[in-house]
């Protein structure tokens, strides 16, 4: 028995510790950037940069990067994605525009790669029966992440300067790969497995197999547009959420900061709780619809709202739309795996996430350009509900794999 469940309970506290670290590391920069502009006499937009740069770390390394994990295996490329960024945190130091954009693409690196690695490792050693909910503790990790650095990050920068902070929250991550470095050997796939893939990761067509790949099962493209929609709406939730409490609904800050830390806390949880849903239902598809419902519901609500509504609702929205906007993820990546072809888990994977990538980069861009153009920030809502809305409809079309 013992055996047993160290046969799968190791591979997945691994994958949930790096997520969570990759997670910790990238809200490094919002968290830090106040302070480090401050300080530099940069203007605080400089910030919307820094996530740009963020960012396309990850869609870097997810369009050119699957040969490294192949190369080294899932788990090494991830430990190793996370000590460059760990390092990359030092180029913060110095104040050139240049080398702080560097700095956070280095970090963005770790994000891109923890999701395919992640799906890699929990397709072949989570149980079948658990899947959707091993996929979706792992998932967790993502908002656990923010709320450890939300929560240690501020007092270490009282306590030691923000470079202080950047440099303890490096070592930190460092602690991580540290723990989990002994256990490479038994989780990553042999060697001579790996090489037998190798061929098809090597020069152009390297680039574009992750989205190629998404053409080789019916319904991955499906899936993955239908995730594509459901990340664009999650990324203005979390961009915008504190903005519009504070301009439209005249929260304090304070307030403002209160109801996005219980719509973290609930995604968290959200994404357990969808999780096994899924796996008692033994229908992903049906979890990942009533989400994209939840979403578009809740994100109109949202925008319809005016001061005249008690906290208490605001408080009580907030909570579902973190188990509708952002409780989705595990499911949809266990979905990809399960739907992808042999020997196509960390292409497919990768493939879905640079969509994903791409929503998070351009959604609250959408937002901002309709928000701009409109002078509403309800309207701005009012697209992003919409995107919930096709997603809705794209996962009512999908077929299941056995219907092929």
């Amino acid at each position: 028995m013992g055996a047993a469940v160290r046969g799968w309970l190791i591979p997945i506290a691994t994958i949930f510790l790096l997520q969570t670290s990759s997670s910790f590391l990238n809200r490094l920069v919002p968290i830090i950037s106040p302070a480090l502009t401050r300080e530099f006499g940069w203007n605080e937009n400089l910030i919307g940069y820094f996530t740009a740069a963020n960012n396309f770390g990850a869609l870097v390394i997810l369009l050119t990067g699957i040969s490294l994990m192949q190369r080294t295996g899932s788990i090494r490329a991830l430990q190793l994605s996370l000590l460059l960024g760990s390092a990359s945190v030092l180029l913060f130091f110095f104040p050139a525009l240049g080398l702080v954009l560097l700095a956070c693409l280095l970090l963005g690196i770790s994000q891109g790669v923890a999701t395919p690695a992640g799906s890699d490792v929990l397709q072949r050693f989570s149980p079948p029966q658990s899947r959707n909910l091993v996929f979706s503790i792992k998932q967790a990790g993502v908002p656990l992440g923010g709320v450890i650095a939300g929560l240690i990050v501020p007092p270490l920068v009282l306590l030691a300067g923000w470079r202080g902070a950047l440099a303890g929250c490096g070592l930190l991550v460092v602690g991580a790969v540290w723990l989990s470095w002994r256990w490479r050997e038994q989780i990553d796939e042999p060697a001579h497995s790996r090489r037998a893939r190798r061929p098809e990761h090597r020069g152009i067509r390297s680039v574009t197999l992750p989205l190629r790949s998404l053409a080789e099962r019916p319904g991955l493209m499906q899936m993955s547009c239908a995730g594509l929609l459901l990340a664009g709406n999650q990324a203005c939730w979390f961009a915008f959420t504190v903005t519009y409490l504070i301009a439209k609904l005249h929260y304090s800050l304070a307030l403002a900061g209160a109801v996005f830390a219980v719509m973290q806390a609930s995604g968290a949880i959200g994404r357990i709780a969808m999780g096994w849903a899924a796996d008692q239902t033994g229908n992903a598809r049906a979890v990942l619809i009533a989400s994209a419902a939840i979403s578009a519901v809740v994100t109109l609500l949202l925008g319809l709202s005016t001061p005249a509504w008690p906290t208490w609702t605001i408080l009580a929205l907030a909570a579902v739309a973190g188990m509708g906007v952002s409780g989705w993820n595990g499911v949809h990546f266990a979905e990809i795996a399960r739907r992808s072809a042999p020997g196509r888990i960390t292409e497919t994977t990768a493939g879905s996430s640079i969509m994903f990538n791409t929503a998070n980069m351009t959604g609250p861009g959408l937002f901002s350009l309709v928000a701009g153009l409109t002078g509403h920030l309800d309207y701005a809502l009012f697209m992003a509900a919409a995107f919930s809305v096709g997603a809705f409809a794209l996962l009512v079309k999908v077929r299941d794999p056995s219907d092929a």
